[in-house]
């Protein structure tokens, strides 16, 4: 006999795998990103210490969500290496992959019409010298 219930489960997922996880957004400007709140950490004698971070602020732009990239600047000069944009439900994540292999990730959520910002958070995994470093920042990102 068939079940109901998992006829309807199933039916949802495979609605759910056929539109795929995009964000309700289907294109982003170039978004002005700042952080003010966070901390970072650093790892030295067995143990690891904790201190505010500095403020922190950059753009992000050429945002191809489809082509799954994007451009940082600071200061309107492009910096660091390009960014890989991977989509997920109401969010869109920035991956950048340093030269010497550390990680840095921006997740930009969709608009908050309350606001008119996106909310937005930042993280750097790297070292310095052997000693890992990393920091995790809150802040929001604007249209340019």
């Amino acid at each position: 006999m068939i079940n109901l219930r998992n006829c309807i489960g199933a039916a949802c997922c495979l609605l759910a795998l056929s539109t795929g996880p995009g964000s309700a957004e289907d294109s982003l400007p170039p978004l002005a990103c700042r952080f003010t709140l966070g901390a970072s950490w650093t790892y030295n004698a067995g143990a690891y210490v904790n201190k505010p971070p500095e403020p922190l602020a950059f753009d992000i732009e050429g945002i191809d969500l489809d082509g799954q990239s994007a451009r940082l600047s600071i200061a309107g000069k492009a910096a660091g290496n390009p960014l890989r944009v991977v989509r997920a439900l109401n969010a869109n994540h920035f991956l950048e992959v340093a030269q010497e292999g550390f990680l840095n990730v921006t997740t930009i959520y969709d608009l908050d019409p309350s606001t008119g910002t996106r909310p937005a958070i930042h993280s750097r995994h790297l070292g310095v010298l052997g000693q890992p470093i990393f920091a995790q920042y809150a802040g929001f990102c604007t249209a340019k």
